[in-house]
């Protein structure tokens, strides 16, 4: 029997899923395992390393077992970005947790380098913002969390990465120690310029060179399987990328014009941009993934909380109690129910803002609450919420030379929800088109790793990309909505806290 099935891990921040793509590109077999967090302290937002690999490969061995070992040609692997872990080479064990993208424990770290004036030359070197949603200031901070951790790191004893060089190790007991160039790019120690290690960035953070991953292109030879519970010897890893990466190359290969949003618990909006360019002060320049043949760049804006935005919102007013299928009802009905927030807004800094404001010191509230206002206009406005921070960020990339938007490419749980697809078409002027594949993170791993096995060129995994549904904008109430973008935005100022009280 040939080998005609690519398996994909998409190791994300609520679940582990592994989806099995045929010759053609379809899905012909899955499995998922949900992800615990834990936040021991306010900002603190960590995972179980050994839960996030124990569910990984669990997923694996499931959809390797439903369509048999002998028709697997590859692995690939997409993931959480910007989320740092620290093990011991000897024994693989891990400092601690896994400290989240999400997590903002290095806060005042951040805000120290901003003091001291290192911002405009990471932003430089690194295409990245300081902020505690990458990865360095989290390295750092697991070095300092054990003893003697910087001799050991120096020393090549303590492995740090991000959550591909993490799986990556395990997958292969340790032969292989590795990351992508997306994933490298994430970590605020990637020189955009040189594709390497920066020894300027590396020295800021005090991170030893000797504890990190060697970088790969995000399409071709990772290492073999090796001594991983569940999953047989010998199959090859021939993709690894971060997940909203991974996204963007299978809505589009990268074609200009053709702007992605990840709606997940947070959101990336990116870009493909045909340079290295860095000055854009609010948004991250990154590397967007290398095919193999050479590097893309791409423009983005992270956001923390889009879908935790409504998820904290369907707690806070008793939805979270309703069974799956009527929760999603709800979520599409309430805010169809009624005309308007009633003023309200919905600012969902739970743990600061991203992208464009990048202020963690900004905390959630909401705004412009009346005696009139129920249930239905808090989700509304929750749900508003994710289409405003997303008009943010699209507008921040206006300012790039090498910007264009034809259409935004959305994927993620989110999305099913048509009310919201239609109002995000509304308020940017520009068609939606919707991604109806669930696993398109996890589909465009599979589609580089193919790229590698086949020896193709980019343009020739066009007959695999999904189709889209697609949402016209009313551009009358495109006009309208542009107040209610700018009482959103005055909003957003009063959830930041003035740089004297910090």
């Amino acid at each position: 029997m040939a080998k005609d099935i690519v398996i994909a891990l998409d190791e994300g921040t609520t679940n582990a899923k592994a989806v099995a793509l045929d010759a053609q590109g379809h899905v012909v077999a899955k499995s998922s395992r949900p992800l615990a967090i834990q936040t021991p302290r306010e900002g603190w937002v960590e995972q179980s390393g050994e839960a996030l690999l124990q569910a990984s490969l669990a997923v694996v061995s499931e959809v390797i077992e439903r369509v048999g070992a002998e028709r697997v040609a590859a692995l690939a692997v997409s993931n959480q970005r910007e989320t740092a872990i620290g093990w011991y080479r000897a024994s693989g064990q891990p400092l601690g947790p896994a400290l989240t993208w999400q997590c903002s424990r290095t806060a005042d770290f951040c805000h120290a380098l901003r003091e001291e004036g290192h911002e405009e030359r990471i932003k430089a070197v690194t295409g990245l913002p300081v902020a505690p949603l990458f990865s360095a200031s989290k390295m750092r901070w697991l070095l300092a969390s054990v003893p003697n951790g910087a001799q050991l790191a120096a020393q090549g004893d303590i492995c740090l990465g991000t959550v591909d060089s993490w799986l990556l190790w395990h997958l292969t007991a340790g032969e292989a120690f590795c990351c992508d160039y997306s994933n490298a790019s994430r970590t605020q120690l990637l020189n955009l310029h040189t594709a390497d290690w920066d020894e300027e960035m590396l020295a800021l953070f005090q991170i030893p060179r000797q504890a990190l991953p060697e970088i790969r292109p995000s399409s071709g030879l990772f290492g073999y399987t090796r001594g991983a519970q569940g999953v047989p010897e010998g199959i090859p890893v021939m993709a690894m990328i971060g997940d909203s990466h991974a996204a963007l190359f299978a809505h589009g290969l990268g074609a200009a014009g053709c702007v992605k949003a990840t709606y997940g618990t947070g959101s990336s909006v990116m870009a493909p941009v045909s340079s290295a360019r860095c000055d854009v002060k609010s948004l991250a320049t990154t590397v967007a993934w290398h095919d193999g043949e050479r590097l893309v760049y791409g423009l983005e804006g992270n956001i923390p909380h889009t879908g935790d935005a409504v998820a904290w919102m369907a707690d806070s007013t008793g939805l979270s109690e309703l069974p799956e299928a009527e929760l999603a009802q709800a979520l599409n009905a309430l805010p169809a129910s009624v005309d308007s927030t009633l003023g309200v807004y919905f600012v969902p800094a739970l743990t600061g803002l991203g992208a464009p404001w990048w202020d963690e010191n900004a905390r959630g509230l909401i705004h412009g609450l009346s005696r009139g206002v129920k249930r239905a206009h808090l989700v509304r406005a929750a749900l508003e919420s994710i289409t405003y921070q997303i008009a943010d960020v699209v507008v921040a990339m206006r300012q790039h030379g090498d910007f264009t938007l034809k259409a935004l490419m959305v994927d993620g749980g989110p999305t099913k929800n048509a009310w919201l697809m239609q109002y995000q078409a509304d308020l940017l002027g520009c068609p939606v088109l919707r991604s109806d594949v669930p696993e398109l993170s996890a589909m465009g791993a599979a589609l580089l790793a193919r790229k590698a096995l086949l020896q193709l060129d980019t343009e020739q995994l066009r007959q695999f990309l999904p189709e889209h549904a697609t949402f016209t904008p009313d551009l009358q109430r495109h006009g309208r909505l542009q107040k209610r973008w700018f009482e959103w935005q005055s909003a957003v100022q009063l959830a930041r806290v003035p740089k004297t009280q910090v």
